[in-house]
């Protein structure tokens, strides 16, 4: 990604390289965790505008929430980690019909992308072409 690239513009292409290149993707959006906003979102359906800012909310608890962050604390202290790096990076949640795929950019740790597909798809397809997506394009 070119280095003169706006943030907002870099965000926008990382969504659309996830759409495109993770099987059975229906939807894809980046989180701000220091703010909670929805960055940006591409689906094959429409939504109204608050169900978009309850996954951005429930992407925060699920990552940031108060027993996530107490959990995160004991795993580290028990480990002997020193670090503010968050312990929980990724994390997929399986719905009914849904496989959502939420991890965080190394290049910007306060940053999620979810990756939402068909509950069909090979898990090990979504994890190495979200991971691959993210490498190739998740400099924030």
């Amino acid at each position: 990604m070119s280095g003169s690239q706006t943030m907002a513009g870099r965000v926008a292409s990382l969504v659309k390289g996830l759409r495109s290149e993770v099987p059975d993707c229906v939807a894809a959006g980046v989180i701000d965790m220091s703010t909670g906003m929805l960055l940006s979102v591409e689906t094959v359906d429409s939504h109204p505008p608050e169900v978009l800012d309850m996954l951005a909310a429930a992407t925060l608890d699920l990552f940031q929430g108060r027993n996530v962050l107490m959990i995160e604390g004991i795993f580290k202290e028990r480990r002997g980690i020193v670090s503010d790096q968050h312990y929980f990076q990724e994390i997929l949640v399986n719905s009914d019909n849904l496989a959502h795929l939420f991890l965080r950019v190394d290049s910007a740790d306060e940053v999620v992308a979810v990756v939402v597909c068909r509950k069909s798809v090979n898990v090990g397809m979504l994890f190495a072409q979200a991971r691959r997506v993210l490498k190739d394009q998740g400099k924030l």
